[in-house]
């Protein structure tokens, strides 16, 4: 009976690695992962010799004195745009007719055939004496547009301005230079932390970015492992297969060796995936700008990589208990959904709670409260550790938590596996799923 564990291990890898299902669908998500990495060279391939640049057009004008006359901004802003490597906007200059009515009725034309996205109008402002812009086209929320046309007339109103004020080349290059702040993680008490002691902005980034994949993984593993473990089991049992299954293996050796299989599934799916965007990213045309990011895997805090990794097995082995339990009370595959919905919005709260305050906020009360939550520390804590500085007491009451919770729920799913399992038909009331679990030692 002590190889029972490893053999249900056995079966269950080897019946979905078998399954075409399972082969379809991690072929596919590959290919639409190197699909989406090679994205942008794909696209470059395609408008190789193309300007991206956004088509604007304007009127030109005769006549116009000043610095800021209609004509003179006109003018300044096509050189800004022309003198650009990447520019995001091209300047279309169209002849004035000397009628309002009329010059709009010709932009309006070009529109219509494509010759230009949208068109910019100059109105007098005599309070600045820099000419409003209006810009017009028949897209809504034209942010990009509008923002690069906002960057632009700021930039030339500026030189335009300083060439009047004497400055030398070197006092224009030091008024445009940018200021750097750099940002060092600290803690205010010696000891009192576990990680993010006087780190970089460099290493700071690659806590985050450990965080994210960290999040991102769990909630992948709960969402999809966990639902196969509960198909899984329901389909067995369904099939009564099952009836064969529990009278030679014990209920504990039978759900942790199904949850222990399809978590080396999992492994694998996740373990190719890595290696396609490994290969990806190193292909030539990745290579350059990713080397241009300057990544160093070295600036990863290894006692946060140590933490993060028992916080995603403790959670991922929680919650696939859970799943087992209520996949051994459904008898029909139609069923499951609906019962395995109570612990998926449990795993999605988590996950919504880290990714959407507690990513910009790690200090919060409900970040706090939720990573002493055994059901909400697996995201929560690793967020804390990540881009906060929890003390290291906190860090381990939150494991102690999360593995007696874990030991607690893998005990009581147990005998409900003990108990579900032959139960068939309707799914069994409380009462009567009580009176089942107390009929059978784990």
């Amino acid at each position: 009976m002590s190889n029972n564990f490893w053999t249900v291990v056995g079966f269950t890898v080897r019946n979905k690695f078998k399954g075409k299902a399972f082969t379809i669908t991690t072929v596919i998500i590959a290919l639409i992962m190197s699909i989406g990495i090679n994205m942008p060279y794909i696209i470059s391939q395609f408008s190789s010799g193309e300007s991206n640049a956004t088509a604007i057009g304007y009127i030109e004008k005769s006549e116009g004195s000043g610095l800021f006359s209609e004509k003179q901004v006109a003018a300044m802003l096509s050189d800004y745009f022309n003198a650009a490597e990447k520019p995001d906007l091209k300047m279309v200059p169209f002849a004035d007719t000397g009628a309002q009515e009329s010059n709009e009725k010709i932009l309006k034309e070009a529109i219509s055939d494509g010759k230009i996205k949208g068109y910019i109008e100059f109105a007098p402002n005599a309070g600045t004496g820099f000419p409003d812009v209006i810009y017009k086209s028949e897209k809504l929320m034209e942010h990009g547009n509008t923002q690069a046309l906002k960057i632009a007339l700021q930039a030339i109103k500026t030189d335009s301005v300083l060439k009047d004020a004497g400055l030398t080349a070197e006092q224009k290059k030091m008024l445009n230079d940018p200021i750097e702040v750099n940002a060092v993680q600290i803690t205010t008490a010696e000891g009192a932390g576990s990680v993010g002691q006087g780190k970089s902005n460099s290493q700071q980034a690659m806590d985050m970015g450990v965080v994210y994949v960290i999040i991102i993984l769990l909630f992948m593993a709960i969402m999809i492992t966990g639902q196969m473990i509960a198909s899984e089991i329901t389909a067995e049992k369904s099939s009564r297969v099952m009836e064969i299954l529990i009278t030679s293996v014990s209920p504990l050796k039978s759900m942790f060796g199904k949850i222990f299989g399809m978590f080396i599934v999992g492994l694998t799916q996740v373990l190719v995936y890595v290696a396609v965007i490994i290969i990806n990213m190193t292909l030539p045309h990745n290579a350059e700008p990713l080397a241009a990011l300057n990544i160093r895997l070295s600036d990863i805090d290894p006692v946060l990589l140590v933490y993060a990794l028992i916080f995603y097995l403790a959670g991922y082995f929680l919650f696939a208990t859970l799943f087992a339990a209520v996949g051994s009370i459904v008898s029909r595959t139609e069923d499951l959904g609906q019962a395995v919905l109570p612990i998926t919005m449990i795993a999605l709260a988590g996950f919504y709670i880290c990714m959407f305050g507690g990513l910009n906020n790690p200090d919060s009360m409900l970040m706090k409260v939720s990573s002493f939550i055994p059901l909400f520390s697996p995201y929560a804590m690793v967020v804390r550790l990540g881009l906060s500085d929890p003390a290291l007491w906190e860090v381990w009451l939150s494991i102690i938590l999360l593995f007696a919770t874990i030991y607690v729920a893998g005990w009581l799913s147990a005998r409900i596996y003990r108990a579900g399992v032959l139960m068939y038909g309707k799914r069994p009331s409380f009462k009567e799923l009580r009176k089942a679990m107390k009929a059978y030692k784990v």
